[in-house]
């Protein structure tokens, strides 16, 4: 690639987060309960979202703390409310609990770990759990790829089975048709694109095409196994001999485990420059996922998909 060329590429990126941000204008606010925001990038990134018009944070932490905090960045409380609890665990359990009252229609990780805020949200009796295993996705704008690359599951499931799989799967089916995309094409990636029994994650890729042959898998058009090369470039593929509706036109990359989907996923945001928007899906209500490495787009963008699912749920539960 020229410089020229180079330069194009990188200066007409990230529109697809615009885009996505753009879309939700006409979307008023939505209350969202943010778990201990009390760390600089946390508090902006929910201020930040707030004064996009995207969500409503009821800040949940320590008071003393998130004032702290704020004064220390420079940042403007104003009209949010706070909920005042001790520590970081409470935090957890009282944003969770705000989402069971109907007081928040999105929950947003703030400053505490991410598996203190997910062990208060799998809880069976005061959790968010639905009949669906929940998942993560990153909704990925790749300069160099020409469309939304959706990555899962890089952060909720470590070595899923074939059955977490499937939802791994259908989740991420339906928040793509959710931005838009009304077949998505999933790619089962694994390291070769033939069944191997020596590879287990060839045999899933070969059961969850089927699954989806019999009705267990709905809305999205799935192959696999597929090696990455041959998931993302046509070139690749036709190489290989592979035909495909999938090979080369992957909206969905459904990795074998989270230690491959964490660094695939890292290695487009700091080798490709990409922006990586992160939410979880399969509870009672989406879940936001953000990294003090986020920059301001990619948390806008995380909040924006996470207000579009949050529609989408309202004209689910009008019907």
């Amino acid at each position: 690639m020229t410089q020229s060329s180079n330069e194009e590429t990188l200066h007409n990126s990230h529109k697809k987060y615009e885009a996505l941000i753009a879309s939700c204008k006409a979307i008023e606010p939505i209350s969202t309960a943010v778990a201990h925001p009390c760390e600089t990038t946390a508090l902006e990134g929910a201020i930040e979202a707030a004064e996009e018009g995207l969500i409503k944070p009821v800040l949940v932490g320590p008071t003393a703390k998130i004032h702290e905090v704020a004064a220390k960045a420079s940042i403007d409380l104003g009209k949010w409310e706070i909920v005042d609890v001790p520590h970081s665990h409470a935090a957890a359990a009282r944003s969770v609990q705000l989402v069971r009252e109907g007081s928040c229609e999105l929950l947003m990780k703030g400053s505490l770990h991410t598996d203190e805020l997910m062990g208060e949200v799998v809880k069976r009796d005061t959790g968010l759990r639905t009949e669906r295993r929940i998942s993560h996705v990153f909704i990925m704008d790749v300069p160099t790829y020409p469309k939304a690359l959706f990555v899962t599951d890089a952060a909720i499931n470590i070595v899923p089975d074939l059955e977490t799989k499937r939802d791994i799967c259908q989740n991420a089916i339906e928040l793509a048709q959710i931005l838009g995309v009304e077949k998505p094409k999933v790619a089962i990636l694994s390291a070769v694109e033939t069944i191997n029994p020596k590879i287990p994650t060839t045999i899933d890729a070969a059961a969850l095409c089927k699954m989806a042959d019999r009705g267990q898998i709905t809305g999205g058009v799935l192959d696999g196994p597929l090696a990455l090369d041959n998931a993302i470039s046509k070139e690749a593929a036709a190489t290989k001999g592979i035909i495909s509706p999938v090979a080369g036109d992957a909206d969905i990359l459904l990795v074998p485990d989270l230690e491959a989907g964490n660094m695939l996923a890292k290695q487009l945001t700091f080798l490709a420059n990409a922006d990586a928007a992160g939410i979880v899906l399969g509870a009672r209500v989406p879940i936001i996922l953000t990294s003090r490495a986020d920059n301001v787009r990619a948390r806008l963008a995380s909040c924006a998909v996470a207000v579009l699912v949050a529609m989408a749920r309202r004209q689910k539960l009008a019907k």
